[in-house]
């Protein structure tokens, strides 16, 4: 059998990631369409997860066409589960295109 292929066998597990120790900043890029009310709705989103979420820290970047806008916030993440809620809720918001 080649090598590369033992190496991928179901009994190898996969490589571990490096673990993330809570609590953290985390920033996170939510791309949308430039609209009024898309920055200050990201903005409510973190401030229910993170009540010390500082506004100040948001950083705005438009699209070359200025047709989107992406935002980073940074969040104050306590554990893995709010942050995996924290993609689900901003993912499903009807504004939001693309969360990273």
């Amino acid at each position: 059998m080649d090598f590369c292929l033992r190496l991928m066998t179901p009994a190898t597990p996969p490589p571990r990631l490096a673990v993330m120790v809570f609590p953290m900043d985390f920033p996170i890029k939510v791309m949308g369409a430039q609209v009024a009310g898309f920055v200050e709705a990201i903005e409510a989103i973190a401030l229910a997860f993170d009540p010390k979420f500082d506004r100040s820290t948001t950083e705005l970047r438009p699209s070359s066409t200025g047709k989107y806008l992406g935002v980073t916030i940074t969040i104050q993440a306590t554990s893995q589960d709010m942050l995996d809620e924290l993609y689900r809720t901003l993912s499903t918001h009807p504004m939001v295109k693309v969360v990273l």
